[in-house]
């Protein structure tokens, strides 16, 4: 008898041990605002796929690497390898998030010029965004 209680009190050990570990990987880091909202926590390094679309094709698909520095609920993203369009340790992305996720957002598609996308989406976890650009660019950023 005290063989089987030993062994029911060791499953159930390891039944809430695995519980609380595989909720606690699937949780999304956060950060409260002032405000009392709750955002998503974006600071990080990010890999980085910038599709061109529609007339931009021409350009292809970009790889590079992203840093988000996030203060409350703006965040700025600075390119980590670079391209000739948009160079290493120049801005990339920039926005504003809300409790609902992205308030704005915008791409820098050259020093001089930076689209305001129509949003994105956060993943459930946190670690992968989709920036929907409309008809000329979409950028997945996957957390590194």
């Amino acid at each position: 008898m005290l063989k089987k209680t030993f062994l029911v009190l060791i499953c159930f050990m390891s039944l809430i041990i695995f519980i609380s570990t595989s909720h606690g990987q699937g949780s999304k880091k956060t950060i409260t605002l002032p405000s009392g909202e709750v955002v998503c926590d974006l600071n990080g390094e990010w890999d980085a796929l910038y599709e061109n679309l529609g007339e931009y094709t021409w350009v292809g698909n970009l790889k590079d690497m992203v840093r988000i520095t996030q203060q409350g609920g703006s965040f700025v993203g600075v390119k980590m390898i670079g391209t000739e369009w948009v160079p290493k340790d120049a801005v990339s992305i920039t926005g504003e998030l809300d409790k609902n996720g992205f308030k704005k957002v915008s791409v820098v598609l050259t020093p001089a010029y930076a689209l305001d996308c129509k949003g994105g989406q956060i993943s459930e976890d946190g670690n992968k965004i989709i920036i929907d650009g409309g008809e000329r660019i979409r950028v997945t950023l996957t957390r590194k």
